[in-house]
């Protein structure tokens, strides 16, 4: 018969950092496959390829301003006008010295022309243009390759594929892209007290929030979900739940079940399907300490706390960079920083996860902090992000400048 244990021992809780780590050591993960798809409808999928430039961009030195081309030693001065440029045409021949050619914005600067002086900054009339200043050599020109030079990375593998990347994709004549296969991804909620959205629940149930707050997490980052029944506590249900679910998917998520209380059984559950099996039981945090860290074979396996803001705060600070490896997505970018108006206060040894509120006061960013409730199915829409306060850090005090983390 198993030993039952009451809690967890401390002395065996990982931090954050180490529990990656250590489930990275244990498992080799597939590396994220590649297909092509069509250049509209790449937009928020992630480049599987580097994306190089094909030629200079602009090929030739172009006008930055509607004005007038001409050498820029020839100002001040009075000058003819010769005629003027037409856009998607170059001009033929050289400008002869002393002399100036109407201009758009975009036009190819003529050979014998190196500036443009822009319209309203010169005085003219159909056959002569008067500048009054001198000008210098580039002023109003971008020149060749000032965007993108022949043979440059312009797109690592990684990048999401939002409307910039889609510009630079178009501009270089991409019309299909490389872009890793969205993994699947299975989401089990695990809980005899769950039912549907749309059931009325009896005194004791709740309506089951985390597969809808996890599925949105999940697919912001690059996943597809797949929702799979949810799992009763008696077994085998929870067992044939993850069964099915490795089977039809690269990843498996649950909610519930994750602590080690005797209805608690996601890890003798992961336990009965296969190696390396359960790789970190509790961590070191709040909120979020019975979190699973798991994988059958190559696929991982999450076990996030049931309360809400635990499951969901988990997932976004911790399982991201196993999401973030099956997706083949970059890690994401530090956040916001702005200035807590209330002083918080962590544990020793400990890292916690404390959600703010945001505001401007003027050019200035304030976050507030607000009460950790880990059962509040709210407190993270009603929420801006949520700072870290690590293991050796005891206190913030108001005023000081924190990182802010957005929920996916």
């Amino acid at each position: 018969m198993k030993e039952r244990r009451f809690g967890f021992r401390e002395e065996n809780l990982l931090s954050p950092e180490d529990a990656i780590a250590a489930f990275f050591a244990a498992v080799a993960l597939r590396a994220p496959q590649v297909e092509l798809v069509a250049l509209e409808d790449s937009y928020g999928r992630i480049l599987g390829a580097s994306v190089y430039a094909d030629r200079d961009y602009p090929d030739a030195p172009r006008s930055a301003m509607d004005g007038f081309a001409l050498a820029s030693d020839c100002v001040p001065g009075r000058l003819p006008i010769l005629g003027e440029i037409a856009m998607g045409l170059a001009w033929s021949g050289v400008l002869p010295r002393g002399s100036a050619l109407r201009i758009p914005t975009g036009g190819v600067v003529p050979r014998g022309a190196d500036a443009v002086v822009p319209i309203e900054e010169a005085s003219f009339d159909s056959f002569e243009v008067d500048v009054s200043h001198g000008i210098a050599v580039g002023d109003n020109v971008n020149p060749r390759a000032g965007d993108m030079p022949e043979g440059e990375l312009v797109l690592n593998p990684g990048t999401r594929v939002g409307g910039p990347q889609l510009g630079v994709l178009a501009t270089l004549g991409i019309t299909s892209v490389r872009v890793f296969r969205r993994p699947r991804i299975a989401v089990i909620s695990s809980g005899d007290e769950l039912i549907p959205p749309g059931d009325v629940p009896r005194i004791g149930q709740i309506r089951d929030s985390n597969r809808f707050a996890i599925a949105g997490s999940l697919r912001a980052t690059g996943a597809e979900v797949q929702h799979i029944p949810t799992a009763h506590d008696e077994p085998p249900a929870l067992e044939t739940a993850l069964a099915d679910a490795l089977e039809a998917c690269d990843a498996v998520i649950v909610t519930g079940g994750s602590s080690v209380g005797d209805r608690d059984r996601t890890p003798d559950a992961i336990a009965t399907l296969g190696a390396p099996g359960t790789i970190v039981h509790g961590l070191r945090v709040k909120p979020g300490k019975p979190t699973v860290l798991a994988a059958v074979g190559s696929k991982p396996v999450i076990g996030l706390p049931g309360n809400p803001t635990s499951a969901l705060v988990i997932l976004e600070a911790v399982a991201a960079p196993i999401i973030r490896a099956l997706t083949g997505a970059e890690p994401r970018p530090e956040g916001l920083t702005a200035v807590l108006d209330a002083p918080v206060s962590g544990r020793p040894g400990w890292t916690w996860y404390v959600p703010v509120a945001l505001r401007n006061e003027g050019a200035t960013l304030v976050a507030h902090p607000l009460p950790l409730r880990s059962s509040m199915v709210s407190l993270t829409a009603r929420c801006d992000g949520y700072l870290t306060i690590g293991e050796r850090d005891e206190e913030f005090a108001a005023g000081t400048s924190v990182h802010i983390r957005r929920f996916a």
